[in-house]
């Protein structure tokens, strides 16, 4: 398994993480906890050893299974990462009752890697107004998290803000071959490597979206290497970055467990062309794509019943993979609820979305694309 060093903390966890954020699900929509396990149990004893996860993840479900699912091994042969959610807490105090939880949640007795989670502007507000470094880094000297950090989404002043405040042990970005040039991008990659913030990566496959193309964008990459996956190029593109420490892939099935393995066991630094060739499937892609949802569902749920993601998932789709037919037949099919003509034009959505879509303006034009 290969594995990246972090001078600045002296560790070497193994490149690819497991993101704990997309678990199979069973008929009642809870995490399939069997072929979950199994899907961890494949990954750490094959060498990964960075576990991500976070209060909120599947309904807050994620913590409890995957604190289960991790006693089985030395607590010493893994490092674990959690989230504090900044958007819950309105004091230090209960940013402080949170974080007891989540140890209890995990059983464990102290957290690796500890981030402020999804920090934005006002985000970064709140935790200064009620001094929530100070209580991290008590954490911290208490032993209860042994790096602190931060994940991020929003533009890139405000990353170089928060950067700059603070002596950070790591953050984390979301980066994609598609998508270095939104958010903090490549120029918040470019500032970690100034500061030696070490780096870690997620959405590294938006979502799954760079793992299943259109068959002429398949057809190039399989034309230049036809062992290759689709997905690997795009853990490649961001794990071949030196300041890159890790790439957190949020695996659905026992099949893309194996798939990263292979990729990760055997992996090879992109060459030249090979960047020329991601650079000319960027090109295509974003000619194509109408909005940059990833479908994290950091926006839902909607308060009348819009199934925000799967809607821009349907609309994309139309485009990207010219597959018009079908993916009105998904949207027309959707039940009446969750339909984007459900839309209030709220805004409590766009305030959570991590993208800062304009996601009211987008359901619109979802209408727009059915009547058509």
């Amino acid at each position: 398994m290969k594995k990246k060093r972090f001078e600045k903390l002296g560790i070497e966890p193994s490149l690819l993480g497991f993101g704990c954020m997309r678990f199979p699900l069973n008929e009642d929509g809870n995490i399939d906890e069997n072929e979950a396990e199994k899907m961890i149990d494949k990954a750490i004893t094959s060498g990964v050893s960075y576990i991500d996860t976070a209060f909120p993840y599947h309904n807050g479900d994620s913590e409890p299974f995957v604190g289960k699912v991790l006693k089985k091994y030395n607590r010493e042969d893994f490092f674990l990462a959690t989230k504090l959610p900044i958007w819950n807490v309105s004091s230090k105090e209960e940013a402080e009752k949170i974080f007891l939880d989540q140890l209890k949640r995990l059983d464990v007795d102290y957290v690796d890697f500890y981030l402020l989670h999804a920090l934005d502007r006002d985000k970064w507000a709140k935790v200064l107004e009620y001094d929530i470094l100070d209580l991290c880094e008590r954490f911290r000297d208490e032993g209860k998290i042994r790096y602190f950090g931060f994940s991020f989404h929003d533009e890139y002043p405000v990353f170089k803000e928060i950067l700059e405040y603070h002596d950070w042990d790591f953050c984390q970005l979301q980066l994609n071959y598609l998508d270095m040039d939104i958010q903090a991008g490549m120029k918040g990659y470019l500032l970690t490597e100034k500061y030696n913030i070490p780096l870690i990566v997620m959405e590294p496959i938006k979502g799954g979206a760079l793992a299943n193309l259109p068959e002429d964008i398949t057809e190039k990459f399989k034309n230049y290497d036809s062992e290759a996956s689709i997905s690997s190029w795009a853990l490649r593109y961001v794990a071949s970055l030196p300041n890159v420490k890790v790439v957190l892939s949020g695996m659905s099935t026992y099949e893309q467990v194996i798939n990263n393995l292979e990729t990760f066991e055997n992996f090879r630094y992109l060459n030249e062309d090979e960047l020329v060739l991601i650079q000319n499937v960027k090109d295509t892609l974003k000619s194509r794509t109408q909005n940059g949802c990833t479908g994290c569902g950091y926006c839902m749920p909607c308060p009348f019943g819009v199934d925000i993601p799967a809607n821009f998932k349907h609309w994309n789709n139309a485009y990207v993979y010219n597959q018009h037919h079908k993916s009105k037949e998904n949207l027309e099919n959707m039940p009446v609820e969750k339909k984007a003509e459900n839309c209030k034009k709220c805004g409590s959505c766009e305030k959570m979305c991590p993208q800062h879509l304009p996601i009211r303006e987008d359901l619109r034009r979802v209408c727009e694309y059915l009547k058509k």
